[in-house]
């Protein structure tokens, strides 16, 4: 039953696919794909496109999440910081980080040092005004009774703040993911020579629609082998959450 849970609605949407596909040249169906996915992705493109795509998603992914919470955290902790800071991170937050490309390839060229950054101008900000709020929100109960206990400094972080903003952390850093993914093609499309960006619009320049379209495929894939593993690891590491009930309530 799980399993047609799982499949059923996948098989659908390819069966509606494939009876709205008709022989279109430019919603070509679902087996031109899957063969031009093959001899696409499972060839040298796997370690000439998309593995450096992945390590640039993961690079930049991992600075925003340092970023994120070791600016968040002494932020949400300080009232009179974050009521300085707000306007302006509210600022930056607000502008779309697509439109700081051309700014960052000036300052940082072309090279994977800009794609990286790009990735970081987009996920930063998630993970570090949900940690924020994360921090702010912490129970105040808890935070007196650290004081009367002597709990300070680095004992304080690793057992009370970080744990107690942790589901908010955590539901920033899964936005981050999504953004992640979209700045990382976004950032290949740009004066690029390689990555999956690069090559899906190589892909429709050239009017080879079904390797276009194994490129989306693949990039859905991707993205949902990601949210996968991202799941997990937020399982285990907010297990007490989830065994509290908390997480349901």
């Amino acid at each position: 039953m799980r399993v047609v849970r799982l499949l059923g609605v996948p098989a659908l949407l390819v069966l509606l696919w494939w009876a709205v596909s008709g022989g279109s040249f430019y919603l070509p169906s679902p087996d031109r794909v899957a063969v031009a996915f093959a001899e696409t992705w499972l060839s040298e493109r796997l370690t000439g496109d998309v593995l450096p795509s992945v390590g640039r998603l993961l690079a930049g992914y991992a600075l925003a999440a340092l970023l994120g919470i070791g600016l968040g955290v002494p932020i949400g902790l300080s009232p009179r910081l974050r009521a300085t800071l707000e306007p302006v991170l509210e600022f930056f937050r607000a502008i779309p980080p697509p439109v700081l490309v051309p700014l960052i390839m000036l300052l940082a060229g072309i090279d994977t040092p800009m794609k990286v950054l790009v990735i970081v101008s987009g996920c930063v900000w998630p993970v570090l005004l949900n940690t924020v709020e994360g921090v702010r929100a912490l129970d105040g109960v808890l935070a007196d009774t650290c004081r009367m206990y002597g709990v300070r400094g680095g004992s304080r972080l690793r057992r009370f703040v970080l744990p107690g903003a942790g589901p908010q952390i955590m539901a920033g850093l899964r936005q981050a993911l999504s953004i992640g993914i979209i700045l990382m093609v976004i950032s290949e499309m740009f004066a690029s020579s390689s990555g999956l960006g690069f090559t899906i619009v190589l892909f429709q320049r050239q009017f080879q629609i079904a390797e276009m379209w194994s490129g989306i495929l693949l990039l859905g894939l991707l993205g949902l082998g990601l949210s996968l593993l991202f799941r997990r690891l937020e399982r285990r590491v907010l297990s007490w959450y989830y065994g509290s009930g908390a997480a349901r309530a």
